[in-house]
């Protein structure tokens, strides 16, 4: 029999899990149960839910550092965070928010209450994977990332195309957050593992930014590049290794010349190409003939 779907409760109340577990078997959920936030962790990490019920005061990290820990993550961040607690101050209820809660729910617990709510933030929450997953089905990739560069979540093929790209604790490179701070516009070319991908800001509210990565063709070969642009071979060989995604570093010590050097060459393929940033450039040696 299919569930509705799968609920994980945290909390330290045995009455309150007890409730809350009939409630929603009678309702037909899955449910799962933790009774503090080291071990709520450790379950997402088994099983993902599609909705938490958590309480705000727990025993060792409370209910608000357990949200934070979750939203932390790319591969729980999007799951949304009901709070259960008795705290009915403005300021604990702010807390939740900040914490990355979508709900707040005061005790006691009122199960019709608690049924239909999680209802909404799951039809919320599925909307949502439905529309990453349809980007990924068009060839794209989506993320999000916060101020700092670290990863809020990531559409299944954003998580494999940029496998070896983030670090270990899930941010993006400097190089990345330094196009990030430039005025938005150009695209940035990336070569991850040997996937030629773009990356382009769709949005930001202030704090999140919203990334779409599409894949794109590798530069014709150097001696091709000379051809359709008139350009030299040197200048088709910086021109090819820059449509690869490298740096004029990079590309000095692949061709055996100085940084200045390149800059040099860039130049004058930028006047060649009739353009004046390097997004450009690679964009007209990518495009399709």
């Amino acid at each position: 029999m299919q569930t509705q779907g799968i609920v994980l409760i945290v909390d330290d109340a045995p009455e309150n899990l007890a409730m809350l577990h009939e409630a929603l078997d009678e309702a037909g959920y899955q449910v799962l149960i933790a009774t503090d936030g080291h071990s709520a962790i450790e379950r997402v990490a088994r099983l993902l839910p599609d909705v938490i019920l958590l309480d705000a005061i727990m025993p060792g990290i409370d209910g608000f550092e357990t949200c934070r820990r979750l939203k932390a993550s790319p591969l729980s961040a999007h799951i949304p965070i009901v709070f259960m607690t008795g705290l009915t101050e403005t300021g604990h209820v702010l807390d939740g928010f900040a914490a990355g809660g979508v709900d707040y729910l005061t005790k006691p617990i009122r199960p019709p209450e608690v049924l239909a709510r999680i209802a909404a933030h799951m039809r919320s929450a599925r909307l949502t994977t439905r529309a990453q997953q349809a980007v990924d089905a068009t060839g794209h990739a989506m993320l999000s990332v916060d101020a700092v560069g670290h990863v809020r979540w990531q559409s299944p093929s954003a998580s494999d195309w940029l496998n070896g790209y983030l670090s270990d604790d899930g941010c993006l490179p400097p190089a990345a957050m330094a196009w990030m701070a430039q005025p938005q516009g150009d695209s940035l070319p990336l070569l991850v593992q040997g996937k030629h991908l773009n990356m382009i800001r769709l949005a930001s509210d202030g704090q999140d930014t919203t990334l779409l990565i599409h894949r794109r063709q590798s530069a014709a070969e150097p001696s091709a590049l000379a051809t359709t642009f008139n350009l030299t071979l040197r200048e088709a060989e910086v021109l090819y290794w820059l449509a690869a995604g490298k740096t004029s570093k990079d590309i000095a010590e692949i061709l055996g010349m100085s940084p200045r050097t390149v800059d040099k060459h860039l130049q004058h393929i930028f006047e060649k190409l009739g353009v004046e940033t390097r997004t450009a450039a690679v964009a007209l040696a990518l495009k399709p003939r």
